[in-house]
C-alpha cells in the first residue's frame, strides 16, 4: 500500500502562482509514475501532468502546458506541482495520484493509489 499526502493548496488571484507538494509513504519502491489530476465542481477529474518516477520524464494537459511544471524528489518521496499564471479556469480540487504499473498514462482509472486532494481556488 502508498498513502499520499497532498499540501499547498489555497486562494490566489489570477495570474498568481501556487505550488503544491505529494508525499508518498509506505510500499514507495513500486512507484513507476506519479501524477495530477484536478476536478472542478460538476466536472470530471481531468488529467494535469505526470512524472516518470525513475527517469523524470514529464508530459502535460495541453490546458497548463507552459504554465505548470511537475517534478519529483526521490529521496523526499514527494512529487511536486509548480503552478504559474494561474487563471479562474484552474480552480479545483487537486489529487495526487501513483502507479505501480505504467508510464505516461493520462487516464485516472489505471493510477493505483490517491490522495485526499487540496482545493485550489484562482479569483478574477
Amino acid at each position: 500500500q502508498v498513502q499520499l499526502v497532498e499540501s499547498g493548496g489555497g486562494l490566489v488571484q489570477a495570474g498568481g502562482s501556487l505550488r503544491l507538494s505529494c508525499t508518498a509513504s509506505g510500499r514507495t519502491f513500486s512507484t513507476t509514475a506519479m501524477a495530477w489530476f484536478r476536478q472542478a465542481p460538476g466536472k470530471e477529474r481531468e488529467f494535469v501532468s505526470t512524472i516518470n518516477w525513475s527517469g523524470g520524464s514529464t508530459y502535460y494537459a495541453d490546458s497548463v502546458k507552459g504554465r505548470f511544471t511537475i517534478s519529483r524528489d526521490i529521496a523526499k518521496n514527494t512529487v511536486y506541482l509548480q503552478m504559474n499564471k494561474l487563471k479562474p479556469e484552474d480552480t479545483a480540487v487537486y489529487y495526487c495520484a501513483a502507479s505501480e504499473k505504467y508510464l505516461n498514462v493520462v487516464v485516472a482509472t489505471l493510477y493505483d493509489y490517491w490522495g485526499q486532494g487540496t482545493q485550489v481556488t484562482v479569483s478574477s
